[in-house]
């Protein structure tokens, strides 16, 4: 019997267990089922608050004629400012674009006269080599034209 008692306890304890996790089954999904309709009304009510307050936000200082004026200032003056720094702005832009514009001209005029200079250098050069050659092929034809004329006359003489 002793080991009908242990073995009746340990049936007696299960099912304890298993009432205890049945109740907290349900208690959980509860809290789940509460939590998601809680979300389910909390966002809408908070999306429309947020969205009263911006628009609140927006047509408050248009209520009263004077806070209506001050803020229409304020725009105007905001305006003139973004106006003025985006002038600034493309000021800057035009000023550096016409200085790259100014130093690529510069370079490119720079570039131009050295190439010139280097083709004027070589076309003198060549024009110098070209001269003395032809200069040298009259002396050699002149000398050879004048050793013929010499031959020629040599042999006349001999044969008068």
């Amino acid at each position: 019997m002793a080991t009908q008692s242990k073995a009746g306890k340990s049936s007696s304890t299960k099912p304890k267990a298993k009432a205890k996790s049945a109740a907290k089954a349900p208690a959980s999904e509860k809290n789940q089922a509460r939590t998601v309709a809680e979300t389910a009304v909390d966002f809408p009510v908070g999306l429309v608050l947020g969205v009263t307050d911006r628009v609140t936000g927006l047509v408050e200082p248009f209520t009263d004629r004077s806070e209506a004026e001050k803020q229409i200032k304020a725009y105007r003056t905001q305006l003139r400012r973004t106006v003025k720094r985006t002038e600034r702005r493309g000021a800057t832009a035009r000023r550096k674009a016409t200085t790259e514009a100014r130093k690529t001209r510069t370079r490119v005029e720079r570039e131009a006269r050295k190439r010139q200079r280097t083709v004027e250098t070589s076309l003198k050069r060549n024009r110098a080599e070209v001269e003395q050659r032809v200069r040298k092929a009259i002396e050699e034809q002149t000398s050879r034209a004048q050793d013929l004329v010499d031959q020629v006359t040599d042999q006349l003489s001999s044969l008068r």
